[in-house]
């Protein structure tokens, strides 16, 4: 967040809201006062304004670290209501304290009138302080939410028209409906089995694209309908081991995300059955998710965009709950991500 650059405000601050107030709220009692008592006053009223302006800007600022975002508005503002007398009563001690460095002695309140005047104007200046400050943090954090979710409803877009693109892939269907015609006549029972985990693929295809996050779970299930398309294709050059802790089947990420990582592990390597392709799908105790797959580079790169991966980066950062990490180690490529905790929503 954009922090406000208040260096001058604090200083200048409490000059204003002591010029007001006086016109405001004092103007009576000043046309009474001699010009030293106005000159003393107006010291001490200045003098006190800085230290207790200082001070709760303070608070408010370890309130907004402690509590922070727009979700937690309610709990600043009970924070802040809980602080608001402590701090005008130190408001009212320290102007006591103040002038009698200045004049040696304790100024006393001699009416109820005088003494309540002075604690509501001690309570509007605090009301200055935490609206100053808070009313900017929420502003700030508004445009940001703002700005981060016209971004992730434009990623969301990008992804919903990857995965129509996906949907109707020529060379996709093609190699489907190819592999399912051969199935047909030389095995029909797999040609059956074939056709479920095809019918399963392009329903979630369908669904998957209405949610920014859904389960670990469910994508694994999506993944081995389309790992078995896959494998049906390749036969012994594709290898799939996964090892996935239960536990962290709950975890959400970015729907289609494993089906972006091993489609872009099948495009860019070669897959024979001398030189078998391994994709590892697994998780570790620190609720991160990697996809890795052996490096066998074809010589003869496919040309394509790269949108899949960069457009996963971008709606992992956005999702502000760790980065996605690409690396190469010993004859691997490896993709991690972190695993979403349950409590956000899908």
């Amino acid at each position: 967040m954009k922090r406000l650059n208040d260096t001058w405000l604090r200083l200048l601050g409490p000059v204003g809201l002591y010029v007001f107030v006086s016109v405001f709220f004092r103007l009576d009692l000043y046309a009474k006062l001699p010009l030293d008592s106005i000159k003393i006053n107006a010291v001490v009223a200045i003098t006190s304004g800085i230290i207790c302006w200082q001070i709760a800007r303070w608070v408010v600022l370890r309130i907004q670290q402690r509590y922070p975002g727009l979700d937690n508005i309610r709990q600043r503002l009970l924070w802040l209501l809980a602080a608001l007398p402590i701090l005008v009563s130190f408001a009212w001690l320290l102007r006591h304290i103040v002038r009698f460095f200045i004049e040696g002695t304790f100024y006393y309140f001699t009416t109820a009138v005088e003494l309540s005047r002075n604690v509501g104007i001690q309570i509007f200046y605090h009301f200055i302080y935490f609206s100053l400050y808070e009313g900017w943090y929420v502003l700030q954090e508004w445009q940001r939410e703002t700005v981060e979710t016209s971004t992730l409803e434009k990623v969301s877009l990008q992804s919903q028209l990857t995965s129509l693109q996906h949907q109707v892939n020529p060379h996709f269907l093609f190699n489907s409906l190819n592999s399912l015609s051969s199935l047909i006549s030389d095995s029909p029972v797999q040609a059956d089995a074939f056709l479920n985990e095809l019918t399963a693929v392009f329903r979630y295809l369908l669904q998957a694209s209405d949610h920014n996050l859904v389960p670990l779970r469910d994508e694994m299930t999506f993944i081995r309908s389309y790992f078995h398309l896959l494998q049906t294709r390749y036969q012994a050059g594709l290898v799939l081991d996964v090892a996935v802790d239960p536990a962290d089947e709950e975890g959400l990420i970015p729907p289609l995300t494993l089906q972006v990582l091993v489609e872009n592990a099948v495009r860019y390597n070669i897959i024979l059955p001398a030189q078998p392709l391994h994709i590892r799908i697994y998780t570790t105790p620190d609720q991160r998710l990697y996809v890795a797959n052996t490096l066998q580079r074809k010589v003869l790169r496919v040309q394509v965009t790269g949108a899949g991966l960069t457009n996963l980066a971008t709606r992992y950062e956005l999702l502000n709950e760790g980065k996605l990490v690409i690396e190469e180690k010993t004859g691997w490529f490896v993709v991690s991500l972190p695993l979403v905790s349950e409590g956000r929503q899908a």
